[in-house]
């Protein structure tokens, strides 16, 4: 067994049966919104790496780069990448491999853009995408150890609670990740 730290979350799932109605809130000026055409495993991980830091994303930290890079060729599988003034502000993951519903893997914005007001247009965006490959539903799902603003967020854009899970991750040391105190056991 590789050393490790334990933390102790709640994992919220949370679908949505039908596609938002409401006006597509703006982006602001400068902004694009890109899907990458198969990116590469090293800015994958730097997109993942600055986006999850702050909240302990870590699964991904840990697959190798043949698995990883498998994964980015798929075609089932995007990657959509916010820019703002030309620099990355955020990324979203969509996985549309259990079909008919798709789901957003991951979804968040860089340290430098949480807090200026991007989270409802940009997580509409992810929603939106999704609906472009789902034909039943989308999924998503969110945990204590994400953004506080995360699940209110998500229910705001419609979703609802399926369940609630408390899970222990065993976060290898190795990875040199801190446990926030909210979340160690």
């Amino acid at each position: 067994m590789e050393p490790a730290s334990r933390a102790v979350v709640t994992v919220t799932f949370l679908r949505m049966d039908r596609p938002p109605i409401s006006p597509v809130p703006p982006l602001p000026a400068g902004s694009a919104l890109v899907r990458l055409e198969q990116p590469s495993v090293p800015f994958y991980r730097y997109l993942y790496d600055t986006v999850g830091g702050p909240y302990l994303w870590w699964l991904r930290r840990t697959v190798p780069d043949d698995k990883l890079a498998a994964l980015l060729e798929d075609p089932r599988v995007s990657i959509h990448v916010l820019y703002l003034a030309g620099k990355p502000a955020g990324f979203f993951e969509l996985d549309g491999r259990n079909a008919p519903d798709a789901n957003i893997s991951y979804f968040g914005l860089m340290p430098h853009a949480v807090g200026r007001g991007l989270g409802d247009a940009f997580l509409r965006r992810a929603v939106d995408a999704a609906w472009m490959q789902a034909r039943r539903g989308v999924t998503v799902n969110t945990c204590t150890a994400d953004h506080p603003r995360a699940l209110p967020t998500y229910l705001r854009a419609g979703f609802r609670t399926l369940r609630t899970v408390r899970e222990n991750w065993d976060i290898p040391l190795r990875l040199g990740m801190s446990i926030p105190d909210h979340l160690r056991v």
